[in-house]
């Protein structure tokens, strides 16, 4: 559990995993389960409980909220605002907050997603995964297309105005032009935020059994590639910018004001300094938390923290999360202690995730090291291999590396 012992705590991000589902997918290897709802009560309370005992005086100061999952909108929207509630008064959660939950399509009505709106909840993620009927039956996704179209249309006139969906690509039996299709509709909705993840057979998957099975083929690593670079061209094209492997924001070209009875458009960014403009770009200000390494707490069973040099994890079952809890017992599971080799090699390979890289300015502001003499091997043999690029200021992956990302992270781990 996490225990504050300096005065000067670091901001943090704050993350609540909900393992409810109504059905299990056939990919999927998170410890998420279907037919709890009986539990969903007695786990929002624990959960609050949980993050009370975290409280301290200094209350630390928190950025971002995250409700994932599982499927954290089947839950009703009391039991949110409990594990909300309880973040609100155990840290110093920012007036602007990005507070984020995950939905499955049609899973939620137009009253659920305006109480969550009203709540505070203000960027919906949605499992959208496929806009191809047959692929999403195969998944055991629970949905249709239709679903999907009506959830968005409803998120949308529910006040969510920062809207991510989610994809996967590379699936068994998936073709270029079907998920071309997928991403033209998905273009056309015009949310402010994509999320395009290449499929990993994960082992004791349903999928993985369906493919020993000889029911699907395995995944084309080739056709994977070829529909990751597809989706960087069509993205770019439509006005998406990629700003992490696997994630695109909605590039804002101007911005709509309301000065008095006046309404302006102005261009973004904008040279007019007396005006206070947004400063949302549409990135997951959470995601960038773990993608600059930087210190969060998770909360719930199964969630991981990173907090002063130590990664811990709680125990998986739901039912003994809320046994300890209820005991006044601890329900840490495990913990490792982060050495300084291996936080410095996990801050690179994880900001390479980043289309802008790693600076060398914050990383020898953050450990006193010159990157270019800490991992001067690393860095030569990438360049060599046409996977990174160098500059004065900072180091990046080039499409290429982009493409073949685990053969730059591995080099970079403590021997």
């Amino acid at each position: 559990m996490f225990e504050a012992t300096a005065p000067d705590i670091p901001h943090v991000a704050l993350f609540v995993f909900i393992p409810f589902c109504k059905i299990k997918c056939t990919y999927c290897d998170f410890n998420a389960y279907a037919n709890l709802a009986r539990v969903m009560k007695p786990y929002a309370d624990a959960v609050a409980r949980e993050i009370e005992r975290t409280a301290t005086p200094t209350r630390p100061h928190a950025r971002t909220l995250y409700f994932g999952g599982g499927t954290p909108s089947i839950v009703p929207v009391a039991h949110i605002e409990k594990i909300l509630r309880a973040c609100q008064q155990s840290f110093a959660l920012d007036p602007d907050a990005e507070i984020t939950l995950e939905a499955n399509p049609g899973t939620v009505d137009l009253d659920k997603l305006r109480a969550l709106r009203a709540l505070g909840v203000n960027r919906l993620s949605l499992g959208v995964q496929s806009f191809d009927d047959a692929t999403v039956q195969r998944l055991n996704r629970g949905h249709t297309v239709a679903d999907a179209a009506q959830t968005y249309e409803l998120a949308r006139r529910a006040g969510f105005d920062n809207i991510n969906l989610d994809f996967i690509y590379g699936l068994p039996l998936q073709t270029l032009a079907g998920w071309r299709a997928t991403l033209e509709r998905a273009i056309a909705l015009a949310p402010e935020h994509l999320s395009l993840y290449a499929l990993k057979v994960e082992e004791g998957t349903g999928l993985e059994f369906q493919i020993a099975r000889g029911k699907y083929p395995m995944p084309d690593d080739d056709l994977a590639a070829d529909m990751y670079e597809l989706a960087e061209e069509m993205l770019a094209a439509a006005g998406y910018e990629q700003y992490e492997i696997s994630n695109w924001r909605l590039e804002v070209r101007s911005w709509k004001l309301e000065v008095g009875s006046s309404k302006l458009e102005v261009p973004a960014p904008s040279p007019i300094s007396n005006l206070q403009l947004p400063t949302s770009n549409f990135q997951s200000r959470h995601n960038l938390t773990y993608w600059q390494n930087e210190p969060y707490l998770g909360f719930g069973a199964g969630a991981h923290s990173y907090f002063g040099g130590v990664r811990y994890w709680n125990v998986l079952s739901p039912v003994e999360y809320i046994a300890r809890i209820e005991r006044g017992e601890s329900v840490v599971a495990g913990r490792e202690e982060i050495g300084r080799e291996l936080e410095m090699a996990e801050t690179m390979f994880l900001g390479l995730r980043l289309n802008e890289g790693v600076s060398f300015e914050r990383f020898q502001g953050r450990f006193g090291e010159d990157v270019r003499v800490k991992y001067q091997k690393q860095l030569g043999e990438l360049r060599e291999l046409e996977l990174i690029r160098v500059s004065d200021e900072r180091v990046w992956l080039t499409s290429r590396g982009r493409l073949l990302s685990n053969e730059v992270f591995w080099r970079f781990l403590p021997e």
